[in-house]
């Protein structure tokens, strides 16, 4: 039996907690978005991944679709902000500020941004993009 698009993307995760190197995880990512390109969840991964191995304009179309299908996601618009960033880009700092927006909000969205950033920084300790984007969402905390 063929396996979901869910099945998939929870394999995919689990594949990436437990350290798998992001080039490994592209065509997996890759094949979710072939099959759900609707998939915000899917495509916000794949921008990830390819932001992890240096690779911002192809990590800008899956980031820019992410946001369009679900602007309210604040890692979309932090992986976009990212992307914008290290591709050159002008336009980044209305998508930081609708992912702080966001992470105020909602303390389970900034856990969860704040962990994805910590695990960015743990793979990519030196990430400029990321780290820029991570002193403008929590410099009050540091």
């Amino acid at each position: 039996m063929a396996e979901t698009v869910d099945d998939l993307f929870t394999k995919g995760l689990e594949r990436y907690r437990a350290g798998e190197e992001a080039s490994s995880l592209i065509p997996l990512f890759e094949e979710l978005c072939d099959r759900a390109p609707k998939n915000s969840n899917a495509l916000t991964s794949l921008a990830w991944l390819y932001l992890l191995e240096n690779k911002p304009n192809k990590a800008y179309k899956f980031a820019h679709k992410a946001v369009k299908l679900n602007p309210q996601d604040a890692q979309a618009r932090v992986n976009l902000a990212v992307t914008m960033i290290e591709s050159g880009r002008k336009g980044v700092r209305p998508h930081v500020d609708m992912a702080l927006q966001l992470i105020i909000a909602a303390d389970e969205l900034r856990d969860e941004v704040k962990e994805n950033i910590a695990d960015g920084l743990n793979r990519k300790p030196d990430w400029p993009g990321l780290q820029k984007v991570k002193k403008w969402l929590f410099e009050a905390e540091e």
